[in-house]
């Protein structure tokens, strides 16, 4: 697996967990009404792994030569909470399958 691919895969792992750190800690924020502790760490670290997970789509896209509109889509998946997982595992089992001849 080349390197740019696999440390997008590590990058969108990460930008996944970030999510359910952030969504926990506003839980607790809104819902439980226990403090911020959790938005006001979890928010920096998201923030961080959303501009990671950006970079990282577009530098697989360019390693992987992707087409624009799986950029688009890759891009557009770290929007919604965990779709970042969904992307990572499509454009995986697309590198693993093998190309016709």
């Amino acid at each position: 697996m080349p390197t740019a691919l696999r440390l997008f895969r590590y990058v969108a792992i990460a930008e996944a967990c970030s999510w359910a750190g952030l969504l926990i800690g506003m839980f607790f924020k809104y819902i439980a009404d226990t403090g911020d502790l959790g938005v006001k760490i979890f928010g920096p670290v998201h923030g961080a792994m959303f501009v990671l997970y950006v970079a990282g789509v577009l530098a697989a896209a360019r390693v992987e030569r992707w087409s624009p509109g799986v950029i688009v889509l890759g891009l557009a998946c770290s929007v919604p909470p965990f779709t970042s997982l969904w992307f990572e595992r499509r454009m995986l089992a697309r590198h693993r399958e093998p190309v016709a001849a």
